[in-house]
């Protein structure tokens, strides 16, 4: 599925992949760079609600792919940056090891490293992504290089 949708953000823009997110899941998201709050809208529906049947992982994975898409990365790049946080913190915002001390979905070491990406890190997924995806570009280029170092290392 996001596959799909990176397709279709780098055709329209953000707003496309929105809406082909709500269409393909019945999910909406918000702003993307926010701490958005992912809902459902159903037809003759009163009102948003909170989304059944979705994983903290899953719901942090929606935030991430226009993150992803508006850095130029693909879905090749995906697959990488979900194998990685799925290891690290399998797409937790409140990891936490406690032998480390890294903390979050990219598990910072330490944790405040985040603030740099807004003070709410240590309970927004937004905000660790915002901040991991930056680290990963910086330190490594892209996802799948991040991948490829942990893979050899067993960090990143």
């Amino acid at each position: 599925m996001y596959r799909h949708l990176i397709a279709i953000a780098r055709r329209g823009a953000i707003a496309a992949l929105s809406c082909a997110g709500a269409l393909a899941t019945g999910l909406a998201l918000g702003a993307p760079g926010r701490a958005a709050v992912l809902t459902v809208q159903m037809k003759g529906d009163l009102g948003p609600v909170e989304p059944q049947g979705l994983s903290l992982a899953e719901r942090n994975k929606m935030l991430a792919v226009p993150m992803l898409v508006e850095l130029g990365w693909s879905s090749r790049q995906w697959k990488c940056l979900d194998r990685l946080w799925m290891r690290e913190s399998g797409w937790n915002h409140r990891a936490h090891n406690r032998w480390s001390g890294a903390y979050g979905i990219p598990q910072a070491l330490p944790g405040g490293k985040m603030r740099s990406a807004g003070t709410d890190w240590r309970r927004s997924a937004a905000t660790q992504i915002k901040w991991g995806l930056g680290y990963i570009g910086k330190r490594y280029g892209s996802p799948c290089a991040a991948w490829g170092h942990s893979r050899a290392a067993g960090w990143y």
